[in-house]
């Protein structure tokens, strides 16, 4: 199928992936209430088209926190990519790095920030909750550091994880293939697996 539209992605995936997978990318929490004002909030985005300019030369390019980037579009954390596909945050990282902009790699990873810079150049930020012991928070920002990572993307608004109710009804659970790769030989003292 040739894809022709961004949200024809979805029913490839719908097609594609195993349903307890497809679910957890495609669901949120509670009533689902924040994905709906998302997407409501995207189709609100229009461009304003710019009549009879020469059109010639566009400049997309765009700078964060003092990065320059080939548009003004970067790749949000997803946790566990390599549930979709083998190749993961690797593919991610690659890509991010081919269009010029900026990939930030999720604390809940199947790739590490090793891996992860392994893959060739690219800016990367790495994407981080804040845990009760903060020897596990800094522990996992020594590390994004050491592999080169340039920014740390602090998520704030996870101070407890939302009732994913599709994942409660599939019983989701990592495939046993798989790991939370950042997480591989620290010190996690007391913090549940």
């Amino acid at each position: 199928m040739e894809v022709t539209n961004v949200t024809e992605y979805q029913a490839i995936a719908k097609e594609k992936l195993p349903k307890m997978v497809y679910d957890y990318y495609a669901s949120g929490a509670e009533d689902q209430w924040t994905l709906e004002e998302n997407r409501n909030a995207f189709s609100r985005i229009l461009f304003r088209p710019r009549i009879l300019i020469d059109v010639s030369k566009i400049d997309m390019t765009t700078t964060i926190l003092g990065f320059k980037i080939s548009m003004p579009i970067m790749l949000a954390p997803t946790a566990m990519q390599k549930m979709a596909h083998p190749e993961g945050e690797y593919a991610t990282a690659r890509a991010a790095s081919s269009a010029g902009t900026i990939m930030t790699l999720s604390s809940w990873a199947t790739s590490s920030v090793e891996e992860v810079a392994s893959t060739g150049p690219g800016i990367r930020f790495f994407q981080l909750y804040v845990y009760k012991d903060r020897n596990v928070v800094a522990q996992l920002v020594r590390r994004a550091e050491r592999a080169g990572f340039k920014a740390i993307a602090l998520t704030v608004d996870t101070p407890r994880l939302g009732r994913r109710e599709a994942d409660i009804k599939n019983r989701f659970t990592l495939p046993p293939f798989l790991t939370l790769k950042n997480f591989e030989g620290l010190d996690l003292g007391k913090m549940d697996e």
